[in-house]
């Protein structure tokens, strides 16, 4: 007799928009996903990843069992596939993994690991990973791809808010006066935000302006489309700004209340005039002067970004000079107001939440202050490294320095998402040790030791944080595939074996028997999680943090009486070019970005029926450039950088301007980050994925 189908509920595991879904469940696989009409933040909407790309759950190729590197401790290590590894059951390979970190500890100190935690994991198997990293093996040598999309924008909220997370909730979208978006392919990177944000404009009459280099979606239905050169941001805003204040648009009284440096701040915007954003960005002035009066003249409105703004060398200047435009009008403290970058991954928000940064504990507490470090110390009955640890970058070039000896990743996939991938791939392959935990092999397992089967989304409880700061559960639908263990459960039997073998007198505390309990202690810790349980969240669907109290409603929107700093603060930048501009050897501008079928690296969406619909990369060029190179859509074409060389099919399109081309990064095959380089901005560590000087020859 056939099993009855059954129902359940769960969050989304792509975007940041953390969807709500019903998965309809039979005989272990998702057969239909639907959305519930009467549940935040989605209200029965769903994009194409959501209701039709979890089938990577139930693909062949997951992994099932531990494995160990059949050619363990020969360097340089080469990548190899799944016949480079023998089978290993659970204790031998967690007693090797803990065997090799204790090691390295032991004889070069826990700073000489570097480990990677996962926006794809949940809230507690990222607090438990960080609590062995810096509890057990002793280092703030912790970082994820937050560093590689919204970094920047973090370092420049923190210096003007004092927070990092968007400010304003989803719901409030739809009933927007002005919205202003920005570096965001709407449409297809939060293909449900684009929705909301497009039904205040359809429906209920909104006003929006779109600035971007490429044409997307989103401006269609903008009334000020203002097409910039790529890297040339910051004039853009501070010309918006300098309009807004010389034309006496400012909110007086809120910046007498609630901000502070404005005398040091005005002088700066003396010389972004419109006339020379317009010299600098190719925008007309008249342009930049109208958008800048429907900004500054609406009652509320709202900022939203992408990694559009963040992935660049002047990511926080970036990031500042839309915090400015904010202050200067009044327009955050309000609902319908705010600055808000969109986040990429189903759970970036909550893993940097949970302490998945080399600064900071979980609620961005600082490693750095003796208080909050206490604190953790009696709670764990551990002592702690005072000191910050290094970003993701710059542990590459301390394991290129040979100060790093060892990696533990989890379910992240830097092989293909740093740039510069050759020299990243170099450096992985001389570590000493690497440990991979996740659910499928992809490019980074190809360089492990040891490789650890995990559990999807669908088969494990837990929490993920969406990009409005909600917080919500996921719930088991389907059993494991083989001997597939959870990640918190990995994270305890591997801490364990390797308190035993630093001979560590007690524990940092690797008991849990749930995820609800590892919550539970991370809550106690962090007071904006503290009004937050598992058993509120089955109740109530969803809660907002801040949340301080059990009877706290939550907190859709910020800053309603104050800053986090006090005062909101009107900070001074100026312009820098990009690090790498166009010569006559390297005439075009490459950008990368994500396409509406596939998310990130493509370790998911590729083992989909998503990946039958955009199977291969496609570099977009525009027809008059393509007329120059006598390139036509489906030839193929090189792609070529001071770093490496790619081939790839072209897509003749004027969604790229003239003089740029464009490039999905979710194709190992055509990897664009072959191409990019390890050019950072100063204040977030994060490289630029922007711009790149490129050359295009047919093939």
């Amino acid at each position: 007799m056939r099993e009855a189908e059954i129902k359940v509920r769960s969050t989304c595991p792509y975007c940041g928009v953390g969807c709500q879904i019903d998965m309809q469940i039979r005989e272990n696989h998702i057969t239909r996903v639907d959305a519930p009409f009467d549940v935040a933040p989605n209200y029965g909407r769903l994009c194409v990843k959501g209701r039709y790309g979890l089938d990577y759950t139930h693909h062949p190729s997951r992994l099932t069992y531990p494995l160990i590197r059949k050619d363990l401790g020969i360097l340089p290590r080469k990548p190899v596939g799944l016949g480079g590894f023998r089978r290993a059951s659970w204790e031998e390979a967690l007693d090797l993994a803990a065997e090799k970190l204790a090691v390295i500890v032991q004889e070069h100190g826990g700073d000489a690991l570097g480990a990677f935690c996962s926006a794809k994991a949940t809230n507690e198997d990222n607090y438990l990973f960080q609590k062995f990293i810096r509890g057990v093996l002793r280092t703030n040598n912790i970082d994820h791809c937050a560093r590689l999309c919204h970094a920047a924008s973090v370092a420049g909220l923190q210096i003007t808010l004092g927070s990092s997370a968007m400010s304003n909730s989803i719901a409030e979208m739809k009933d927007l006066e002005v919205l202003l978006v920005t570096g965001s392919n709407t449409s297809e990177t939060h293909p449900v935000i684009s929705t909301f944000l497009r039904e205040a404009v359809v429906k209920n009459r909104a006003r929006l302006i779109v600035i971007d280099p490429r044409r997307t979606e989103m401006s269609r239905f903008a009334d000020f489309y203002l097409q910039l050169k790529p890297g040339t941001d910051v004039v853009m805003f501070q010309a918006l700004a300098q309009v807004i204040v010389q034309d006496g648009l400012v909110d007086q009284e809120f910046l007498d209340a609630r901000v502070e440096g404005l005398e040091e701040y005005l002088p700066t915007l003396e010389g972004y005039t419109p006339e020379y954003a317009e010299e600098i960005c190719g925008v007309p002035a008249e342009r930049i002067r109208e958008a800048a009066h429907l900004y500054g003249e609406a009652g509320t409105a709202a900022i939203y970004w992408g990694m559009g703004i963040s992935q660049s060398t002047h990511g926080t200047d970036n990031a500042i000079s839309l915090a400015n435009l904010a202050l200067l009008t009044g327009n955050v403290g309000r609902p319908g107001t705010g600055v808000n970058p969109l986040r990429g991954q189903n759970n970036v928000q909550g893993c940097s939440d949970a302490g998945g940064l080399p600064n900071v504990f979980p609620g961005y507490q600082l490693v750095s202050d003796q208080e909050v470090r206490e604190k953790f110390e009696t709670h764990w009955g551990v002592s702690l490294n005072p000191q910050p640890g290094l970003t993701t970058m710059e542990m590459v070039d301390a394991a290129e320095q040979g100060i790093i000896q060892g990696y533990y990743v989890m379910g992240e996939n830097p092989m293909m998402s740093e740039p510069d991938l050759h020299h990243a791939r170099q450096v992985m392959a001389n570590l000493g040790f690497v440990l991979y935990q996740d659910i499928f092999m992809n490019e980074t397992g190809e360089y492990a030791d040891v490789i650890l089967p995990a559990v999807s989304f669908a088969e494990k409880a837990g929490t993920f944080t969406n990009s409005d700061r909600r917080v919500q559960l996921i719930r088991p639908a389907i059993t494991p595939p083989g001997e597939a263990r959870p990640d918190w459960v990995i994270i305890q039997e591997l801490a364990r074996r390797v308190e035993d073998k630093l001979g560590m007198i007690g524990s940092a505390g690797f008991a849990f028997e749930h995820p609800a309990e590892i919550w539970d202690e991370m809550a106690e810790l962090t007071p904006p999680f503290q009004g937050i349980s598992h058993g509120r969240l089955e109740r109530e669907s969803g809660v907002h943090w801040p949340c301080p109290s059990e009877d706290h409603p939550g907190t859709p929107y910020l800053f309603s009486e104050s800053f986090p700093r006090g005062k909101g603060k009107l900070t001074p930048i100026s312009y820098r070019s990009p690090a790498e501009l166009p010569d006559e050897e390297y005439p075009l501008i490459l950008s990368t970005g994500r396409v509406l079928y596939h998310w990130h690296g493509g370790t998911l969406t590729r083992r989909s029926k998503l990946d039958d619909i955009y199977p291969e990369a496609l570099v977009e060029i525009h027809p008059r450039d393509a007329k120059g190179l006598g390139v036509s859509t489906g030839d193929r074409v090189s792609l070529r950088s001071r770093r490496g060389r790619i081939e790839v099919k072209a897509l003749v399109s004027e969604r790229s301007p003239i003089g740029t081309v464009f490039l999905p990064f979710h194709f190992a095959e055509a990897a664009a980050n072959i191409l990019t380089m390890d050019a950072r901005d100063p204040h977030a560590k994060i490289p630029d994925y922007k711009v790149c000087a490129v050359v295009l020859e047919k093939l």
